[in-house]
């Protein structure tokens, strides 16, 4: 990042051309070359294999409730931060002829959702129509739970598929930091220092969101539900500052399990509500996807009204769901986003430049509002943590 700010300062004349530009555009088609198979595989393992769940029963039911109300405030707290503080005005982000041929979002609420309905998965995945993949996925997934055990085959590859795509992740963010040196020097050479002043009001309106939803809404949570604030400070503290320096919430997961059980979560309650809510509940990346989508139709000069941002909306909340705590998942949904509803990928190469971080912010976020899920299902389920410190054990 440093290194691409630093050419595109001391020159611009090279750092604005299509050469350099190149580099940033082929690292962008690799990103999109993620989307549709990684959330087909996410999502129809994680539903198919939500037997989990219906064995549960009332405990599943609780936390898919708790989870979609959460997620849902945060993605309306990053949509108001933006459209507040109007980060991306002045950006100038141009859409390629390629992204200029795709479909614009609608406002027609009945087209809208005619949209979201695929004719053709395979004709969804090649036009990269995320909300239609995320439509067919989860019915697929539910398929597969429904049928049981003759489709164990299919929900195995498609787990299979998922973890091939994570690595496949992996080894396209090995050019990331050519990549991303590459897209600043040309966002700054292009379009001059301004753009950082911009990425900066981004980053400020992110950690701003983030505190008022974690004061103003988990903290809120964590009053209603009384649960012992100093003891859950203290059990969330470690998997928190391991999300935070790692910027990955997947690292944070053993400790978050471990410091939870011994805060007084009955194992059984633990063992699904944190890890479902890796793939359900990840708080602080759904609100900046909802952020930083805004961004870039801002930084595009593109005027989202109030029915566009609630379709934008809809889609992150449902490919949300469809991401781990792995590093640079984010971006990868935000890239599918943002070209289901026409807006530059160019943003994304923006936002590569400083997404290190913002990832600690909302993956750190993300283990705290896991944690605090566990922790109110157990309340739900009639835990007196007053009364049961460090329970270990759980009824059948």
């Amino acid at each position: 990042m440093v290194a691409g700010v630093a050419l595109g300062l001391a020159a611009p004349g090279f750092a604005g051309t299509a050469a350099v530009s190149l580099v940033g555009t082929a690292f962008l088609r690799l990103i999109r070359s993620i989307v549709a198979p990684l959330i087909f595989g996410t999502l129809v393992a994680g539903i198919a294999g939500a037997g989990s769940v219906r064995a549960m029963g009332r405990i599943g039911l609780k936390a898919l409730v708790y989870f979609e109300v959460v997620t849902t405030l945060a993605l309306l707290i990053g949509l108001a931060a933006v459209n507040m503080v109007r980060p991306g005005e002045g950006v100038h982000l141009h859409r390629s002829a390629e992204e200029v041929a795709l479909p614009a979002a609608r406002s027609d609420v009945s087209t809208v959702i005619e949209h979201t309905v695929p004719a053709s998965i395979v004709d969804a995945m090649a036009r990269g129509e995320v909300l239609q993949i995320v439509v067919f996925s989860f019915l697929f997934g539910a398929a597969c739970a429904a049928v049981g055990a003759k489709s164990k085959p299919v929900v195995e590859f498609c787990g299979a598929l998922a973890e091939v795509m994570f690595r496949y992740t992996n080894y396209v963010m090995y050019f990331a930091p050519v990549g991303v040196a590459a897209a600043m020097a040309y966002a700054v050479g292009s379009k001059g220092a301004a753009v950082l002043w911009n990425l900066g009001q981004l980053i400020l309106t992110l950690y701003g969101a983030l505190v008022v939803f974690v004061a103003g809404v988990l903290g809120v949570v964590l009053l209603v539900a009384r649960i012992p604030m100093r003891r859950f400070v203290t059990a969330v503290r470690e998997p928190f500052l391991i999300a935070f320096s790692t910027a990955t919430s997947e690292a944070a997961l053993p400790r978050a399990l471990e410091n939870m059980e011994t805060f007084g979560v009955p194992r059984h309650i633990v063992a699904f509500v944190i890890p479902a809510g890796y793939s359900f509940n990840l708080d602080g990346s759904t609100l900046y996807l909802s952020l930083a989508a805004l961004f870039v139709a801002q930084a595009a000069g593109v005027h989202l009204s109030f029915s566009q941002q609630l379709a934008v909306l809809l889609t992150l909340m449902l490919t949300s769901k469809g991401v781990g705590g792995v590093r640079g998942a984010a971006i990868v949904v935000l890239g599918g986003t943002l070209a289901t509803f026409g807006l530059p990928l160019e943003g994304v190469a923006v936002l590569l430049g400083v997404d290190t971080l913002m990832d600690m912010a909302r993956a750190s976020v993300n283990v705290l509002g896991n944690c605090l899920a566990c922790a109110v299902v157990a309340r739900w389920e009639g835990v007196d943590f007053a009364v049961t410190p460090g329970a270990r054990t759980s009824p059948e």
